[in-house]
């Protein structure tokens, strides 16, 4: 007799109040501050509270400063006033009472017990502290680094009124009541020498503490002032040094006495001089032809007056002076030049309701009773039946009863959706790492799984990761975050309709709402000229393109070709300055050059991811071929180490589309719904993806697991209000310019050699410094545009100082010396 059947339903989480779902928001500290009083209005968004809370802070600083000048003038006046006196009481007091302060009583308050009772005149920081902050928020103008210069204030405020309250000991307003009482303890316990030792060594070990001003500084200053100690001598003092100088020099000249006879001309002999020592005044002759060379007998070498110098190396840094530097001018912040960008709110996405997953009990009951019955027809007994309730479909976890064979349950998939009349039953045979098959049947009322949702996990937003990407949720409900630094390619497919730009939306959303514009750039291709135009809003912050391009969105295929062998010259770029800087990896290329190891005078720069998407590829290779699948294979083959992510998709996942050779290099597929077996076998090597039900539904294999997953929804109004958002905001002056590629096929037009452009002689002297023959090094070093760039290498190229183009290789200079280019420069007239 068979055993019982069991029915389990997987744990779900405590329901929340269905009738007011939740509303998400990333409030910032201050609205979360608020909220226990009551929620910020919705017209009172975040911007709005920083620039109200920035113009409190500034008119705070204003008052404080005001007070604190009066109070210099006017405390002999208001003090009596104010001592023994709380805020309260001082403020409200219905005695009718006289102050000086031009700020009335509230001023006279503060002012009193801020300078006198507190710390003196040092708390004035306080004022210019909330004046920064102020200003920080108003206008987004960081005055300066408050992170570094906090501690200081802090521990520098009861350092000043210790040091002023000891030259003022006789009143409390320099230091204050802090450091009148402290000096006069350490007075009467140290005597006055002492105290005074005990103030100097704390300021000096704070100084250490907070600066570390190196020995080598000091030494440098110092030398420095002995060297420019001749200023300061008086005209006299300077006239004098000035002759005596003079007599030496004409005492030198004296010294030499050359008879310049030429020697008898003798047939045979060579005509050259012979010089014969003599001292002068020693009244010796010589009977040589040749000319005579008297000296004084001071001019002769001895041991006083020859002196040896050799030259000291160079000095050297070792690591541990290394690091004092690094710690002196900080670490390389590549976010500095938008430091002032923010990243987009959770509000511009929609909230599509209750997180929570309706969940039909009957209809769980109907399909567990048919999936049992099915399976008895076919004399197939299980022992167990679990139920795992997902966005959009149900999978139910079967174990069979022992002699059951596993083929014989996967052969009854259209008979089990016969028996359910459901579209896209799923069978997993068995599901892996577990000892279980897997039925997965959809649900009658799928819930959507919202972009909203995704964005605001937990799991996505603590996310460790230098790309992350959230996909959607998974049979379980949970949300699945990938690395695309670790995929390290995407291949995309689905047939029309099936949510395939969905999800290439929703992989960008992921990354603008987790990076800074100078950490990624995106290279978009579109064929279809519709589908990524939203992105243009953005591409003076993530965007990526040829420098001779007016739109950053790629539409032309021929600008496709010059794109990808663009990326193929930034990828050997890139390996070149990681074999420089003898590492391996972008990453650890980044980390060196944020710590200073690298010198960016050598060409050394911080390297942003760049990712690559392309939304319909096989338009590409239908119009273009092997241009365009040639650089497709090498930069998936290469590019991983040096931070280029190539994101491709199609609709038409066809082996003429997805060559072997492009497959191979893509271990990650993402699979929407596609309309037969052979296309989901292309995409994914399995059957599946023509069992999907669509809207989202996809499957997708990072290696040898395929996991099905309900994809984010982001409406085209929700990426618009991103971009839109992202847009307002200062941005670089232009899009990131990938490296200059001419074709093979082009050829260098007439060049009007007697119409030369005015920077052709320091773009000449910049190509032979370089030894790099390239528009793009003349448009960095002498910031030119495209077109004047390229007009300037058809230049040098006709006056025969680089070679022709030799396509995606750089140009040869065939001038190898500055030396010789000057001469061949003032041949020509240039000079």
């Amino acid at each position: 007799m068979a055993k019982k059947n069991t029915f389990n339903k997987i744990h779900e989480p405590k329901a929340k109040n269905k009738q007011q779902p939740e509303k998400q928001s990333s409030q910032s500290g201050i609205s979360k501050a608020l909220g226990s009083v009551g929620s910020v209005p919705k017209n009172f968004d975040q911007q709005k509270i920083k620039r109200i809370l920035g113009t409190v802070l500034i008119l705070f600083a204003i008052f404080f400063s005001l007070a604190y000048i009066s109070y210099f003038f006017t405390w002999v006046q208001d003090q009596n006033t104010v001592i023994g006196r709380g805020l309260f009481s001082y403020l409200f007091d219905a005695e009718v009472i006289e102050v000086e302060n031009w700020l009335g009583k509230l001023g006279a308050w503060i002012s009193h017990y801020f300078i006198y009772r507190w710390f003196g005149v040092s708390t004035i920081v306080l004022a210019v502290l909330s004046f920064s902050l102020g200003i920080r928020l108003l206008l987004k103008i960081n005055l300066f680094d408050l992170k570094k210069w906090l501690p200081i204030i802090i521990v520098g405020m009861p350092y000043a009124a210790l040091f002023l309250g000891f030259f003022a000991s006789n009143s409390q307003n320099m230091g204050g009541s802090f450091g009148y009482e402290i000096n006069h303890w350490l007075k009467t316990s140290f005597g006055i020498f002492g105290a005074f030792l005990f103030v100097v060594a704390l300021g000096v070990v704070l100084v250490i503490s907070f600066f570390n001003p190196s020995l080598g500084e000091i030494k440098t200053l110092i030398s420095g002032i002995n060297k420019n100690k001749s200023r300061y001598l008086d005209e006299g003092d300077q006239e004098l040094a000035n002759r005596l100088e003079r007599e030496k020099i004409r005492k030198d000249q004296d010294a030499f006495m050359v008879d310049f006879t030429p020697p008898a001309e003798d047939e045979g002999e060579d005509d050259t001089f012979e010089f014969e020592l003599v001292k002068k005044g020693s009244g010796q002759t010589t009977n040589s032809t040749g000319p005579i060379l008297e000296i004084d007998d001071d001019f002769l070498p001895n041991e006083d007056n020859f002196d040896i110098e050799i030259a000291e190396p160079e000095a050297t840094l070792d690591p541990i002076e290394i690091d004092e530097k690094l710690s002196e001018y900080g670490a390389y912040d590549p976010k500095l030049d938008l430091s002032t960008y923010t990243l987009p709110p959770i509000e511009l996405l929609n909230d599509y309701g209750n997180k929570q997953i309706q969940i039909d009990k009957t209809e769980l009951e109907q399909n567990k009773n048919r999936i049992v019955d099915t399976l008895r027809h076919y004399n197939i007994e299980i022992d167990k039946i679990k139920a795992t309730v997902g966005p959009t479909v149900t999978l139910y976890e079967i174990v069979p009863a022992p002699g059951i064979r596993i083929s014989k349950i996967k052969n009854l998939e259209d008979d089990i959706a016969l028996s359910l009349a459901a579209l896209g039953i799923r069978i997993i045979a068995p599901i892996p790492g577990k000892g279980t098959i897997g039925i997965e049947v959809p649900n009658s009322n799928p819930d959507m799984v919202s972009m909203r949702s995704l964005i605001a996990s937990e799991k996505f937003q603590n996310a460790d990761m230098d790309l992350p990407i959230v996909l959607g949720k998974s049979i379980t409900n949970e949300t699945l975050v990938y690395d695309l630094t670790k995929m390290p390619h995407l291949l995309v497919a689905g047939a029309t309709g099936q949510g395939k730009s969905v999800g290439l939306n929703a992989i960008m959303v992921s990354i603008l709402y987790k990076k800074h514009p100078s950490q990624v750039k995106f290279v978009l291709v579109d064929p279809k000229k519709v589908e990524l135009t939203l992105y243009n809003k953005i591409e003076r912050h993530f965007l990526a393109k040829l420098p001779d391009d007016a739109d950053a969105i790629i539409t032309d295929t021929s600008k496709v070709v010059a794109t990808l062998n663009s990326l193929c010259i930034e990828m050997d770029d890139r390996y070149e300055l990681l074999k420089e800087a003898q590492v391996r990896t972008i990453k650890e290329y980044n980390q060196k050059f944020i710590n200073r190891r690298l010198n960016p005078e050598k060409g050394h720069r911080y390297m942003p991811y760049i990712v690559l998407l392309i939304d319909e590829f096989a338009d590409l290779i239908m119009t273009a071929g092997k241009e365009v699948e040639h650089p497709i294979a090498r930069l998936a083959q290469l590019a991983r180490a040096i931070g280029i992510h190539l994101i491709v998709a199609t609709q038409r996942p066809s082996v003429n589309v997805i060559t072997g050779m492009i497959k191979a290099n893509f271990p990650a597929r993402m699979a929407f719904r596609v309309l037969s077996k052979i296309d989901s076998r292309t995409i994914l090597d399995t059957s599946g993806a023509d069992q999907l039900i669509g809207r989202g539904d996809m499957l997708i294999s990072n290696g040898n697991d395929i996991v099905r997953l309900q994809c984010g929804f982001v409406d085209t109004p929700e990426v618009e209000a991103i971009c839109e958002f992202i847009g307002e905001q200062r941005g670089y002056p232009t899009a990131f310019f990938l490296p200059e590629y001419v074709g093979e096929g082009s050829e260098s037009q007439e060049v009007d050699i007697s119409d030369i452009d005015s920077m052709f002689v320091d773009s000449a002297r910049i190509v032979v410094i370089h030894q790099q023959g390239s528009a793009s090094l003349l448009q960095r070093k002498l910031k030119l545009g495209f077109n004047r760039a390229g007009r300037i290498i058809d230049q040098l190229e006709a006056h025969g100082i680089i070679g022709p183009s030799k396509g995606s290789k750089a140009r040869e200079v065939l001038i190898h010396d500055e030396i010789h280019l000057e001469e061949i420069l003032r041949s020509k007239d240039l000079l």
